[in-house]
């Protein structure tokens, strides 16, 4: 093989490899932040979804609690319903808290796509500090073995970015009954 087809063979090489590595990363970050909106879509709608159903709690007993501001003697169900308020109120609480952890999840989804943004821009670098010697009057066998040791030194990086990269979010759920109220 020529010198010619060496050098054209490594370079193929290295740019195939360097457009794979920013592919695979950029899909995951893409990947990654379309699991935060749904995340962020989720969480709202359950907020919102506790918020209505607490004021609807509280606008439900409203009538008892004119009536007894007013010095009137509250009916059973009435009393029934004063004595169920605080629980029912803090299980719609339960929900809203639990529906707030989104934000642990959000935030291990950001944490990991800025570790793959810091990764492809460090691989890019490696890139440019390797690269930056080479002259148009080096050398094709030269420039064999700086394209051999950059691709050897960005697959390390690749493998040392795979390692750190986990490929799940974990949501961490309070169990029923870790907010009291009243």
């Amino acid at each position: 093989m020529t010198r010619k087809k060496i050098l054209g063979s490594h370079v193929k090489r290295l740019l195939s490899g360097v457009s794979a590595h920013g592919r695979r990363h950029l899909s995951e970050v893409e990947t990654d932040l379309r699991q935060t909106e749904l995340l962020l879509e989720e969480a709202i709608e359950k907020l919102t979804s506790s918020f209505l159903a607490i004021h609807s709690a509280v606008g439900e007993r409203q009538a008892a609690i004119d009536r007894l501001l007013a010095g009137g003697e509250p009916s059973e169900a009435d009393s029934a319903m004063l004595a169920a308020m605080s629980s029912e109120i803090g299980n719609h609480v339960n929900t809203a808290v639990t529906s707030m952890q989104f934000q642990d999840m959000t935030s291990q989804l950001i944490e990991r796509t800025l570790k793959r943004v810091t990764g492809l821009r460090d691989f890019l670098g490696t890139l440019d500090e390797h690269g930056s010697d080479i002259h148009p009057e080096t050398g094709s066998e030269e420039i064999v073995e700086r394209l051999g040791r950059v691709s050897m030194a960005l697959a390390i990086q690749s493998l040392e970015l795979r390692s750190v990269l986990r490929k799940s979010v974990e949501q961490k759920h309070l169990e029923s009954g870790d907010i009291e109220l009243f």
